[in-house]
């Protein structure tokens, strides 16, 4: 680790408010500050840094220009958090008026584990309305003029004053990984579970028990992880969730479950991460299995990813081409996240694609006619290779071992 990525966890810390400001003036006067700034951005804690360098007085070691971009950028993300919660008043607002209970997912509900919460960087909204979803949705297209997308795999997704909301009719992608139903049966009992309920402009939202977010922000983490990368705001958010709710955490059911999933492992490296990194104290979490060589490769890859190409912009075989090569180098972390095979997680991703298939491009890419036609032919391809594998493994399995077969040296 380099000495301005440590002063950047240092920094990390006080922002979070696990670590006390201290006397590091003089390490500040030699960083190379817009180092500091690409890597709190990249990680999704800019904001956060920036209380860090109010909380030290430390704007004077900052470059003009790079103070106002920054102080822009903060202000950026506040200005968005209040839209956000205008945003979500509203909605919590209509759906009350048709009896619909409204329970909010992920990021803003997380802010206010933060000491600053509309420094918590949050990008769309993601909510869960206790099976009514559809009808949520009918209503909003009905009475507001809202267009619903229906396009991906376990939520609908639609824009209000240019904020992302989705809403979940599951909490998991099931047809991606078969663990996956597993989970989505046991977050759904936990959704029953009462928590909190805050107040945004006289309008009720509840937030999810703390054994729901304990399961669900891990298997949110460890799918993100597996799949692409995380930053630090996803490591901080499991941090201050765990500083504020550790002691109403079920942590031997939830290590049953990850221990089960095959992802202990990873539940391993973030809380360790969090221990040496954000600040939480190590006594709020039960003993776990430290692997040192593992949590470095997991924080390195937070830092730095492993592989860092850019997701293409456009066309659908480049696209592809990208989420092969980038599927075969993280397979070392499907390992410590899944308890699926990568031959059969592979198949089972290619089917869940078939379903949506404008899933397959990701936000923000849009089909042509010619990438439509290409990608359902690779599919159903694909779906026939699948079955044919299956059947192949089914009919060796069943096909019984003779004596030829180990003079031959067929069998060991």
């Amino acid at each position: 680790m380099t000495r301005d990525e440590k002063i950047y966890f240092s920094l990390l810390r006080i922002g979070l408010g696990t670590e006390s400001p201290r006397e590091i003036l003089p390490e500040l006067a030699k960083l190379q500050w817009g180092e500091i700034y690409r890597l709190a951005v990249r990680q999704g804690t800019g904001a956060l840094i920036w209380d860090a360098l109010r909380q030290l007085h430390a704007m004077e070691y900052l470059p003009l220009s790079l103070r106002v971009q920054w102080a822009y950028n903060v202000e950026q993300i506040e200005d968005r958090y209040r839209k956000q919660e205008k945003v979500l008043a509203g909605l919590s607002k209509f759906y009350a008026s048709h009896s619909i209970s409204l329970m909010l997912l992920k990021g803003y509900g997380l802010s206010f584990c933060y000491p600053c919460p509309e420094h918590r960087e949050c990008g769309d909204i993601d909510i869960w309305l206790f099976g009514r979803q559809r009808e949520a949705d009918e209503l909003l297209c009905r009475e507001w003029g809202i267009r619903i997308d229906e396009d991906k795999h376990h939520h609908t997704v639609f824009l209000i004053d240019g904020i992302m909301v989705e809403n979940h009719y599951d909490f998991l992608n099931v047809h991606a990984h078969a663990s996956n139903r597993e989970i989505e049966q046991l977050l759904r009992t936990y959704a029953e579970i009462h928590g909190e309920t805050i107040c945004l402009k006289d309008t009720e939202i509840h937030l999810p028990s703390p054994s729901f977010n304990a399961l669900f922000l891990l298997r949110h983490a460890a799918a993100h992880f597996a799949a692409a990368e995380i930053g630090m705001r996803h490591i901080a958010d499991w941090g201050m969730f765990i500083l504020r709710y550790c002691d109403k955490i079920d942590w031997t059911e939830l290590y049953a479950t990850a221990r089960r999933m095959n992802m202990h492992r990873f539940l391993n490296c973030i809380n360790a991460i969090s221990i040496n990194n954000i600040g939480v104290d190590a006594k709020l979490f039960p003993s776990f299995e430290r692997d040192l060589k593992l949590e470095e490769r997991v924080l390195n890859d937070i830092l730095h990813p492993e592989f860092s190409e850019k997701f293409p912009e456009k066309g659908f075989i480049r696209i592809m081409r990208f989420k092969f090569r980038r599927w075969l180098a993280n397979r070392w972390k499907h390992r410590i996240v899944y308890r699926e095979g990568l031959i059969h997680t592979f198949f089972r991703q290619v089917y869940s694609h078939l379903l949506k298939p404008k899933s397959a491009l990701g936000r923000g890419h849009c089909f042509g006619c010619n990438d439509m036609f290409i990608m359902k032919w690779l599919l159903l391809w694909a779906v026939f290779l699948a079955l044919f594998y299956n059947f192949l493994w089914w009919v060796i399995r069943r096909t019984p071992v003779t004596k030829d077969d180990e003079k031959e040296g067929w069998i060991d």
